[in-house]
């Protein structure tokens, strides 16, 4: 079972030790008496079950493929992880933005979502939600600087206007009788500072790492978010904190689900903050890894997971370009 962390505990010093081993050693924990009302969480289930829904037709009129800022639905299997079909269809939601004029590069992931005019409700419940989950990051962030021994205040600027990332994700049922697991989502760490999981109650499927590559079960609990550390906390900690491998794998008959990641991100063109390791720790450097460059700025780490998902969106806005995903 994943470590259970409660977020009014965090202001003692006590939680915040036991906030930095977890995140250390773990890198996953479950998130208790974290102040999202149940309304709130109800709202969002609601409005995926709702998109998820549609008419073919209307989900497919706000495809990714259609936005340069990669943003909006993908139908089941139209996302790649390690080069390798995901089972699941989903939508991308990111801050409502302007495009930059000329913007360049990761710079060009910033721009306006795709919504359905078919389900107005979405577009309100996605931003209720994200000004939730959005206290509760920065809470978090603010708590693991102070465990590492630096000022509550160290990652604020870097976040004056975040890159955050909502997708909303149905993995469909399995009705076949193979005797093998398809690939939800295969093995992967995320590119941002940290990311909080919503799952459907007792929810199974989603799988972490340990440190000797063993694969542990982490199911969903009622009133609970699953918080996991992303590549951007692995760069500002030199390595202290680890970005664990994680993935979703869905078992022959296993019920349909709905999962809703929330990915809380530094503004594009940030370069992170760092610090260093609690109590004269040694750090150990973030993980050397040529296939899976880590950047610190967070634009450019972004791009990288972005452009590697969604090729096809990549090819059609930018053929131009040498096609890389670094």
């Amino acid at each position: 079972m994943l470590p259970v962390i409660s977020l009014p505990d965090l202001d003692t010093a006590a939680g915040r030790r036991r906030l930095a081993q977890v995140s250390s050693e773990v890198g996953f924990f479950r998130l208790v008496d974290h102040g999202v009302p149940d309304s709130s969480i109800d709202r969002i289930r609601d409005a995926a079950r709702a998109f998820f829904a549609l008419p073919d037709a209307d989900k497919q009129a706000v495809a990714m493929i259609n936005s340069p800022h990669f943003r909006g639905y993908n139908q089941l299997g139209g996302e790649l992880t390690n080069g390798s079909v995901d089972r699941r269809e989903q939508i991308d939601i990111g801050p409502e933005r302007q495009p930059l004029p000329e913007a360049r590069g990761p710079m060009r992931l910033q721009g306006p979502n795709q919504w359905p005019t078919a389900l107005p409700e979405l577009r309100e419940a996605v931003a209720a939600y994200d000004t939730e989950l959005a206290r509760v990051s920065r809470d978090l962030l603010s708590r693991w600087a102070v465990a590492l021994g630096a000022s509550a205040d160290t990652f604020t600027e870097a976040f004056a206007l975040p890159a955050t990332l909502i997708k909303l994700i149905r993995y469909p049922a399995r009705t076949d009788d193979r005797a093998v697991d398809d690939q939800g989502v295969g093995a992967h760490k995320d590119s941002g500072v940290l990311t909080i999981l919503l799952l459907e109650n007792d929810s199974r499927g989603l799988q972490v790492e340990r440190a000797d590559g063993t694969w542990i079960e982490a199911p969903a609990v009622e009133g609970a978010f699953i918080v996991n550390i992303g590549e951007m906390l692995e760069v500002a900690t030199d390595g202290y904190l680890k970005a664990t491998r994680h993935r979703v794998l869905t078992a022959p008959h296993a019920p349909e689900r709905l999962s809703i990641p929330y990915f809380f991100a530094p503004s594009l063109d940030a370069v992170i903050p760092t610090i260093g390791a609690p109590d004269g720790a040694q750090a150990p450097g973030i993980t050397a890894d040529p296939a899976n460059p880590l950047f610190a700025t967070y634009g450019e780490n972004t791009w990288k997971s972005r452009t590697r998902a969604h090729p096809d969106v990549y090819r059609r806005w930018y053929p131009d370009e040498a096609f890389t995903a670094h």
